[in-house]
């Protein structure tokens, strides 16, 4: 091993401990299961924690099946037919991750309730008074559709890309065979999407536990409203920590579940000569059918939501002062940037180490790198703060030593907050990474080595430069999820220290719900932008 690793220390030291300070604050929640018991956690424990399960659960159980009866719908439409729209719909499609769940969930609100555009319209144009419990969403069906508008995309996108790389002789085989459009989706498109589709509605699981923003709206008791109530509320953090464990233990049980479930059945082909599916042109009245339903979704998951936001923000033009929105906007460029660079950056080095150290443990250590992902926000949250807390107790007759009163200098500061998005998030950056160094191999880097370069001066001017999509793509996604983040944030940022989306969430909180609107909208056309570079990256790469 020695000798494996002996010229190779550079990569090996730093990699290995990023590695070690991204999963560490995780012990702390391990850990705190072991505390004693306080009063307030037998309570939880007898009176509420099956409560919390449940409706995790439920709200966890119906939106997977609905992001996946629509998400896989419009994937096999997109890459099976060609229809009006089709060209358009095929990126349009992505755009509601753009759009926070929690901005979905009050932006429908605002529309359906009693002053909302719907029930004025009834009242004013046609002088009906609709009983207002019709148009109210604030319970676990309306989260249920409010998750599944804006996180269908996770199952389309993924599913979508892996039906259009299919080999073609598959479905001619079934058409052959006599078998019809309906007998080829169930029989044939489902099989072997089924990897695809369980990667996609897993990613959906995860963003819905992690939730805070839509149940704390809503009124829904679930993990992530009970830890901060219990946080924040009863000040026992003990409590907190031993709720964020339940959690975790739930997320680790799905998990094994989504590798179970993809370790069944498996579909190769016999052959090499793989061609993508034709495109079946659509005529008629399916044509109409196929245009109206993607453009049904597209409007109620995109379009609807931001024409409504638009017309708030024109309304409350003024109301909110224009140096508190460019403070925030910074705030938010500033975090969500600098994390994303940091992540990457790291990404580099570990990615880089796992390819070119030759070792077992080059392998598997960077898996764990990845835990931060499945974990919700409301839990890294409860281990960050443990963790620098001990840290700043550690180095407080540092603090001593240079004249600094406080004992908590480092648990106070952005340190934290970007820490803590580093662990959440760095998944989706080393992921983007990864795929690139998969993709670029190591003969230019071999070929390098041979004429006497480094490896330092191989990495920074063979290897980066050839990676420049992969980088560009994985900073994007990183950037978006971080700035649409709020748990985390709400929990970590220092004192008066604001970001778009917590802004956003603090007005819809106190029922400023127009006002909320500026924050949002920014939120939305930056990760809407972001979202379209993406798209257009991955296009010129399939080509």
């Amino acid at each position: 091993m020695s000798r494996r690793f002996a010229n190779l220390n550079g990569w090996t030291i730093s990699a290995v401990l990023i590695i070690i300070v991204l999963f560490l604050p995780n012990i702390s929640i391990i850990t705190g299961i072991f505390t004693p018991s306080s009063e307030n956690w037998e309570h939880i424990r007898e009176f509420m924690l099956m409560k919390y399960v449940k409706s995790s659960l439920t709200l966890v159980f119906f939106t997977a099946l609905t992001t996946i009866a629509i998400g896989l719908g419009l994937a096999w439409l997109i890459a099976q037919y060609d229809f009006p729209l089709r060209n358009f719909m095929k990126w349009a499609l992505i755009l509601p991750l753009s759009i926070p769940p929690f901005i979905g969930a009050y932006t429908y609100h605002g529309i359906l309730n009693y002053t909302g555009v719907i029930q004025k319209t009834l009242r004013n144009q046609f002088d009906i008074t609709p009983n207002p419990a019709y148009f109210d969403i604030m319970h676990v069906p309306g989260a249920i559709f409010i998750y599944t508008l804006f996180l269908y995309p996770y199952v389309y996108m993924i599913t979508r890309i892996f039906l259009s790389h299919q080999a073609a002789s598959l479905i001619e085989s079934a058409r052959t065979l006599g078998k019809g459009p309906w007998a080829i989706f169930f029989k044939v498109v489902l099989p072997i999407s089924r990897v695809s589709i369980i990667g996609g509605v897993s990613l959906v699981i995860l963003e819905v536990l992690n939730d805070y923003g839509v149940v704390k709206y809503f009124g829904i008791q679930t993990f992530s409203t009970a830890i901060f109530q219990t946080w924040f509320g009863l000040g026992d953090l003990d409590s907190s920590i031993k709720l964020a464990a339940s959690l975790m233990g739930i997320v680790v049980l799905i998990l094994i579940m989504e590798r179970l479930l993809r370790g069944g059945k498996q579909y190769s082909y016999a052959t090499t000569k793989v061609r993508p599916l034709p495109l079946v042109k659509l005529k008629g009245r399916k044509a109409a059918f196929a245009t109206t339903f993607t453009c049904i979704v597209f409007g109620f998951a995109f379009l609807i939501p931001v024409i409504q936001l638009i017309d708030w923000v024109i309304l409350t033009l003024g109301k909110v002062p224009m140096e508190e929105v460019l403070t925030y906007t910074k705030n938010s460029v500033i975090v969500a940037g600098l994390s994303s660079m940091l992540i990457i950056f790291f990404s580099l080095i570990i990615g880089n180490f796992s390819r070119i150290v030759h070792h077992k443990y080059a392998k598997v250590l960077p898996k764990l790198t990845v835990l931060g992902y499945s974990i919700p926000g409301a839990v890294i949250a409860v281990a960050v703060v443990t963790t620098f807390i001990a840290l700043d107790r550690f180095l407080a007759p540092v603090y001593a030593g240079l004249g600094v009163d406080s004992t908590l200098v480092l648990s106070v500061s952005l340190v934290m907050l970007i820490s803590a998005y580093i662990i959440r998030f760095f998944a989706i950056g080393y992921n983007s990474i990864e795929t690139g160094f998969d993709k670029i191999g190591t003969d230019f880097r071999d070929a390098s080595r041979m004429l006497g370069a480094n490896t330092l001066r191989t990495f920074f001017k063979i290897d980066v430069p050839m990676m420049k999509g992969a980088i560009i793509s994985g900073f994007i996604l990183v950037f978006v999820d971080i700035l649409k983040e709020i748990p985390l944030t709400l929990i970590l940022r220092p004192f008066n220290y604001d970001t778009l989306a917590t802004k956003a969430f603090q007005y819809a909180s106190d029922e400023k719900i127009m006002e909320a609107s500026q924050a949002s909208l920014l939120i939305v056309g930056v990760s809407s932008i972001a979202i379209f570079i993406f798209h257009k990256l991955l296009r010129e790469e399939q080509d």
